[in-house]
């Protein structure tokens, strides 16, 4: 039986089914030739070439096989994979509760060398403060209808931030200057927050660039996301997070975080910004 995948999911599955078609015509095929070569129904490869159904694994390499292209199998192996995981709804992550979702992602952070984090309102949770984390979740647990095990959830955000002592790991983060002014929480835990950050920022496995709100830029990013080494993508509406492991989409958030990079301070620039922060929220 075939589950028809929710929106983001469908355009991915109606682009892979075209670059079959282009894969098809390109070996001057029908869509009757090739089908009787692997042995489908005829129906089958206009299905697949429509995104109605998406094709499994197995039928990506048949079908490279017999038009001559089998250089592209990985790639449209790694489109497959996006269509059944880069959309998982919130909700339905937190029905027991924000502590798993808190730990859902430890393996990956341990099988992670280098982290490319980019976000735009908020700090990453690996550097979270247990006061900023409660702020913040406490949102969370309301809008999503989430079982509330809030110290539980933080505990486990806190824990999964031992990640960063690994002597095997990098993580190059981008803030925009805009996620030192969110708070969550009064101006004490934002100040707090901040204070932490500068730690951090000390720490020699983490580097932390910070874009200025006033300048001219070369690009706006309209989400904050994550690079795990070249592996995969992962980015967070306010109802789901997504997945993307296809490589010509990886390679183009890589070129993204290299443009919002190009302008973002560094080293004392990026401390003295965070200190000048620090010292509105200490004033006000």
């Amino acid at each position: 039986m075939t589950t028809r995948p929710s929106s983001p999911a469908r355009q991915v599955a109606e682009e892979l089914g075209t670059r079959l078609r282009e894969i098809r015509t390109g070996a001057a095929l029908t869509g009757r030739a090739l089908a009787a070569r692997a042995g489908w129904h005829y129906t089958k490869v206009s299905r697949m070439e429509h995104g109605v159904k998406t094709a499994t694994e197995e039928e990506i390499r048949t079908w490279c096989r017999i038009c001559g292209a089998e250089d592209q199998v990985p790639d449209l192996i790694a489109t497959v994979r996006a269509i059944h995981s880069m959309y998982q709804e919130l909700r339905r992550q937190t029905r027991a509760g924000m502590k798993r979702l808190m730990q859902a992602p430890v393996p990956l952070y341990e099988r992670t060398h280098r982290f490319r984090i980019y976000e735009h309102n908020v700090i990453p949770g690996l550097f979270q403060t247990a006061g900023y984390a409660r702020s913040m979740l406490t949102f969370w647990f309301d809008f999503l209808d989430a079982p509330n095990d809030l110290d539980v959830a933080v505990a486990a955000r806190l824990d999964r931030q031992q990640v960063i002592h690994g002597p095997d790991k990098r993580f190059d983060v981008l803030l925009e200057e805009q996620a030192l002014r969110t708070w969550f929480g009064s101006a004490a835990v934002q100040a707090e927050q901040l204070e932490r950050l500068l730690t951090v920022m000390s720490h020699p496995h983490v580097s932390v660039r910070i874009i200025p709100m006033m300048i001219e830029r070369p690009c706006v990013a309209s989400a904050g996301f994550w690079i795990f080494d070249d592996e995969l993508v992962t980015l967070e509406t306010p109802t789901a997070s997504m997945e993307i492991t296809r490589p010509r989409e990886i390679e183009l958030y890589a070129r993204m975080f290299e443009h919002l990079a190009s302008v973002a301070l560094a080293g004392r620039a990026a401390r003295s910004l965070v200190l000048a922060v620090i010292k509105e929220l200490r004033t006000d």
